[in-house]
């Protein structure tokens, strides 16, 4: 289906007749096309509702704007032209992508700690809180373990608790992108920035470095980060951050706990527009469902390496669990894939 490029009377008197109007590749919640005003390139967005099941359009399209807004701060982000709210319809800074690179993740991680350092207190209004875990998570991961037959150590249900107690994201104030997806980040001659802030919220800006050892969750290319690398990369977020804030990160807050909360979220194991439908946890035992190229029980067997692999005290016995949890995935169906490198990523 075609959709005309949705440029109103007050767009049009302050920029002009858009021309040279291409449709760009979008997901089902929004449009976008490539047009020219006056001869300059930029990007028009259409906030739709289709593919929605929490937040209507308007909604969606307040929290990207103001996302964007903050984001140009840096910049981080393409600059906010004009915008028709009435219509849901944003014009953006067209960023020229400069394309593939061998080595995308030093410029990746060092934007990601620039976004995160744009914000603090005074902005605590300007965009929700990032949505964290919940008890019903937990939940839904115990339940998992027992339907798998996998015995659950004793401590495990008072880590849970104390875990989404830490991953609050109250009194956090990072400017979180809320899906720093590869493909919603583009090298441009100034550097790695951001597209698509719909899901834009204030939290801790490690549930988002976490992205590099869990797999990037929330996204249909997942991928896998050897241990070494993963600690480069995260060395780099940590000095762009100590660069921009003057400080180091938060000792109390730890990348294994947001890892561990990725874990136990079952609707990231699905696209976003298919997530708070059902309990995915509790399909895995009897169900494996893809999402891009990658299954949910593949995506499931690599967090739970993740979380074996790095708990510490505040988590060992969910880690122990964890481990166990992965050896039974694998002993029931053997041929479950490890996640691609990071050089499989999509341009």
């Amino acid at each position: 289906m075609r959709f005309r490029v949705p440029i109103g009377d007050e767009l049009r008197t302050s920029l002009g007749a858009p021309k040279r109007v291409k449709l760009l590749d979008s997901s089902p919640r929004s449009r976008v096309w490539r047009v020219e005003f006056g001869g300059e390139r930029a990007i028009v967005k259409w906030i739709t509702d289709g593919g929605d099941n929490r937040d209507g359009a308007s909604v969606r399209f307040a929290r990207e704007v103001a996302g964007l807004r903050l984001a140009a701060r840096g910049p981080v982000g393409p600059r906010v032209l004009a915008t028709d709210p009435d219509a849901c319809v944003m014009v953006l800074e067209y960023l020229d992508d400069l394309g593939p690179t061998d080595d995308w993740l030093p410029g990746y991680a060092e934007a990601l700690a620039r976004l995160h350092a744009l914000t603090g207190p005074a902005d605590a209004d300007a965009l929700p809180a990032w949505r964290a875990p919940t008890a019903a998570d937990a939940e839904s991961f115990l339940r998992l373990a027992a339907a798998l037959d996998v015995p659950i150590p004793p401590g495990v249900p008072a880590e849970l608790a104390a875990l989404l107690t830490r991953l609050d994201p109250v009194g956090r104030y990072a400017l979180l992108h809320g899906d720093p997806c590869p493909g919603n980040d583009l090298r441009t001659v100034d550097g790695v920035r951001f597209v698509d802030f719909e899901q834009a919220a204030l939290g801790d800006g490690l549930v988002e470095l976490a992205y590099l050892r869990i797999g990037f969750p929330t996204c249909w290319c997942a991928m896998s980060l050897p241990g070494p690398r993963s600690a480069e990369v995260e060395a780099v977020y940590a000095a762009t951050w100590r660069a921009h804030t003057g400080r180091d990160l938060d000792p109390e807050a730890s990348v294994a706990d947001a890892c561990a909360g990725w874990l136990i979220r079952g609707d990231a194991l699905v696209e976003r527009a298919h997530r708070d439908s059902v309990d995915h946890l509790d399909r895995v035992p009897v169900q494996d469902f893809e999402w891009g190229y990658i299954s949910a029980r593949e995506r499931l067997v690599h967090r739970l390496g993740v979380v074996a692999d790095t708990a510490t005290e505040p988590l060992r016995e969910l880690g122990l669990l964890a481990r166990e949890l992965r050896g039974r995935l694998l002993t029931s169906w053997p041929g479950l894939r490890p996640l691609p490198g990071p050089d499989s990523r999509p341009w």
